[in-house]
């Protein structure tokens, strides 16, 4: 059997079985609505659609946290049952049920009450619950214990419970924090071509004469919109019959006797108001729907009622029922129907001035609340909506909600603005520069060395007013980010859960990090995962200050991972947790540091969740920090007449090396290559090969390094051998994985550790000496180990820190520990367990 509005397909012995409801009832069942959270459309293989469930064949879009994916045309029929990752201030409930979602799984899946296979590449199959991952088929998925424990990784997931969001007038990608550079807007794109594209789909396989294809509008929205769908009947059809097929593509599961067909008239897109019945009355008089000459076009009506049956849902969950049944008259307003509905729940003592009654349109983009006045006519109000859009009826619930003054609290993170000023300045400044009103917004948080501040603003429309002005806004040629950040309240975390505060840059590498994003937002919850070029690490940090212990995952490359510690290292203070251990997953070309701590030498695709698994399984090791002051004497070049002011001194954090002459030198000239043309440097094959090809045009030259600097270690004159390049190393692994300190045993020097407190200083020889130490032939010359270095510049030399070059002018470099160590993460050696 195959059903004819959602395309299931049935064996006759198996219809008994069928758990699995229809797209036409699902929105009656979701428990609370909370809408997804589409990215920009893409082409997704081997994937089905939830509402139709045929194959993605052309551009589709998927929910960024959620396996919902939808064709273009089916968006507007999608559920807005996504998964729940925080409290919006009006549904808070601490046990959690598994989210289910069916599809889409590997052919490999296996059920975990049966045990035997649940995936299909061929149909929409099986189900997979959103938090803890467990599979099953759609017969043995009833069976499964209801509460999610959020499986193999709880003590990673920051719990729903515990975050807090008023995300009212937010789109879903602000509230997730969801960068828009891809996206495009899509809410206008698909209204467009869902309308016509999508829906021929369906129908152009019926090319005979005998049958007729129409355009069918659901009201005066889809009117406007001009967004019909397109159905296919026989051209002797009933009218009862082109209704069914009318209300079977807009996925309506009603009786076909409460609908009617009207003509698609010039006069219905001048006024609403007109009803042109008088055609569909002839109709059903002739008993078909064509005559001489068919109109391409019609609407589908709901024929009015004299009274109805509504459901009034509960909106605080702790009443046993889901929804209450109550018949309403022309005579019901909603006052009237608040007063019947109260003594159902059990309410009957309360007062009816503390209640309201609240119409929600569960969109599958966004979730809308209106509260009714008391006196409307509670049978006008659903004509009207049926008007507008009688899908929109199937989308339309009402709420009984206690009047209660919520509080309104959005946190609102804005960066850009200049540091070192007063929480004075900073409210001056954004009073003149987005005209904040003092009454509803307060600056929360002040970061005077980062120049960021977190407001708290307790009205939505100036929250979302001021969010989209700081976008288009520039103080001190700086343009100012808006982040809208989660509330965390620490003391509703589970004693044993550490959750993981995860990082990544998009732009780092091979440009891999997109994937992962939407990876670790759809295992973990997305109010903890960050993406650093939407305001760097510090929204992130702020928003688990008051966590008690948390883990942070970089994924990037070792300037990534050093902006994030020296982030961590300013903020530290201000963290009930100031040490967490950081893991990395390294997206960059030379990834020493992730080498070192064995978490390999780039990510090429490993599955997320196993890389989730083995950061929960790390060991935590210490490693040291080095500050690096560099004071130049003499004034920058092209300084008229030598007047001009010498450079300010420099500080900068070093984690991995430091190196002076050559090695800097290749450095920056890749540096320099990337800028000039970005988009080819996506790989890291090419990316090396570039440094392969700057290197070999710097063969031929001879300098003198050891004749320009002078070193000094602990105090101590030490004399250079004849060098092109000077590094100091806090790692055993230099320029992607060589060893530059050598293996063998030597009597001057301690073996090196990265947390012994002492930095290792060698020197290479040129080009060559390096390619050798690179392939592995050579090491470098030890020339000391100290804990504290003085370098005297004698000329301009190029000097890279991590990987990050500059020119440095003549004058002095200190190197010098830095606070306290910090705490990483070091892939365990045990193999998982299966």
């Amino acid at each position: 059997f195959i059903f004819t509005v959602c395309n299931f397909m049935s064996h006759e012995k198996c219809l008994k079985n069928v758990k699995i409801p229809c797209s036409c009832i699902v929105p009656s069942l979701v428990r609370v609505p909370v809408a997804h959270c589409f990215g920009p459309p893409g082409h997704y293989k081997r994937k089905f659609c939830t509402v139709c469930r045929k194959s993605l064949e052309s551009p589709a879009f998927r929910c960024e946290v959620c396996e919902l994916h939808v064709h273009t045309d089916c968006i507007l029929f999608a559920c807005s049952d996504c998964r729940q990752c925080h409290q919006d201030g009006h549904l808070d409930h601490d046990t959690y049920h598994h989210h289910w979602r069916e599809g889409n799984l590997s052919s490999s899946a296996r059920c975990e009450f049966c045990k035997k296979t649940c995936g299909s590449s061929e149909v929409l199959s099986g189900m997979r619950c959103e938090w803890c991952g467990i599979l099953a088929h759609a017969a043995c998925y009833v069976i499964v214990t209801p509460e999610c424990t959020f499986g193999r990784l709880r003590n990673m997931i920051l719990p729903p419970t515990c975050v807090q969001l008023f995300s009212r007038n937010f789109s879903k990608l602000h509230c997730f924090r969801i960068s828009e550079d891809l996206q495009t807007d899509a809410d206008e794109d698909d209204d467009v071509d869902g309308s016509t594209q999508g829906s021929t789909k369906d129908v152009q396989i019926s090319t005979d004469s005998s049958k007729q294809t129409l355009k069918i509008f659901d009201g005066n929205d889809a009117v406007k919109r001009n967004q019909f769908r397109l159905i296919s009947v026989p051209r002797i059809a009933k009218n009862e019959e082109v209704v069914e097929a009318a209300l079977r593509a807009y996925y309506i599961n009603d009786d076909q006797q409460e609908y009617e067909l009207q003509t698609f008239t010039q006069q219905i897109l001048l006024s609403d108001d007109v009803v042109n019945r008088n055609d569909a009355a002839e109709d059903s008089n002739l008993g078909s729907v064509f005559r001489e000459s068919v109109p391409e076009a019609w609407i589908i009506r709901a024929k009015p009622k004299d009274e109805e049956v509504i459901r009034i849902y509960p909106a605080w969950l702790k009443v046993g029922m889901a929804y209450v049944s109550l018949r309403v008259n022309k005579d019901s307003t909603v006052q009237t129907v608040i007063k019947e509905v109260l003594p159902l729940l059990g309410r009957h003592t309360e007062c009816l001035q503390n209640f309201k009654l609240v119409e929600v349109l569960m969109g599958s983009k966004q979730v809308q609340r209106m509260a009714l006045d008391n006196q409307e006519l509670i049978l006008n109000r659903l004509k009207d909506i049926r008007k507008t859009s009688i899908r929109q009826m199937n989308q339309t619930r009402f709420y009984i909600v206690e009047n209660s003054k919520s509080i309104v609290q959005v946190n609102l993170f804005v960066g850009g603005l200049p540091p070192q000023l007063s929480p004075e300045e900073y409210t001056n400044i954004l009073k003149e520069e987005l005209a904040i009103k003092t009454n509803v917004v307060s600056v929360s948080h002040v970061y005077q060395a980062q120049g960021a501040v977190v407001l708290q603003i307790s009205c939505f429309s100036e929250a979302e007013r001021i969010y989209m002005l700081v976008k288009d806004t520039v103080v001190n040629d700086k343009p100012l980010n808006a982040v809208v950040i989660p509330a965390v309240m620490a003391s509703k975390i589970p004693r044993n859960c550490c959750p993981l505060l995860v990082f990544v840059n998009p732009k780092s590498g091979g440009l891999k990090g997109r994937d992962l994003l939407y990876s670790f937002r759809k295992l973990l919850n997305p109010h903890q995962v960050f993406e650093l070029t939407n305001g760097g690490p510090l929204p992130g940090f702020h928003t688990f200050s008051k966590v008690p212990s948390f883990r942070v995952l970089v994924c990037g490359g070792d300037g990534t991972v050093g902006w994030v510690l020296g982030a961590l290292e300013e903020i530290r203070h201000k963290l009930v947790c100031s040490e967490p251990s950081v893991a990395i997953l390294p997206l960059g070309t030379g990834n020493d540091l992730g080498r070192v701590l064995r978490w390999g030498a780039g990510y090429s695709g490993e599955d997320p969740y196993s890389i989730l698994v083995s950061v929960d399984e790390a060991d935590d090791v210490l490693m040291d920090r080095w500050t690096i002051l560099l004071d130049a004497e003499e004034p920058a070049e092209g300084a008229e007449d030598g007047i001009v002011e010498p450079e300010p001194p420099k500080i900068v954090q070093m984690n991995n090396y430091c190196g002076l002459g050559i090695d800097a030198e290749l450095s920056l000239d890749f540096h320099h290559a990337r800028e000039e043309e970005p988009g080819k440097f996506n790989s890291r094959f090419h990316n090396k090969g570039v440094y392969v090809k700057v290197g070999l045009q710097k063969i031929s030259h001879t300098r003198n390094l050891h004749k320009d600097i002078k070193l000094q270690v602990d105090q101590h004159e030490v004399e250079l051998p004849s060098i092109e390049g000077l590094i100091f190393i806090n790692i055993p692994s230099w320029g992607s994985g060589a060893d530059l300190w050598g293996s063998e045993s030597d009597n001057r020097f301690e073996k090196p550790r990265i947390d012994d407190g002492l930095l290792e200083v060698v020197g290479v020889t040129g080009v060559v000496h390096m390619g050798q130490v690179q392939g592995g032939f050579r090491s470098g010359i030890r020339i000391a180990q100290g804990s504290y270095f003085r370098v005297t510049l004698l000329k301009p030399i190029p000097v890279q820190v991590d990987g990050e070059p500059w020119i440095q002018a003549p004058g002095q470099i200190i190197i010098s520990a830095a606070g306290p160590k910090v705490h990483m993460l070091k892939k365990s050696k045990q193999k998982q367990k299966k």
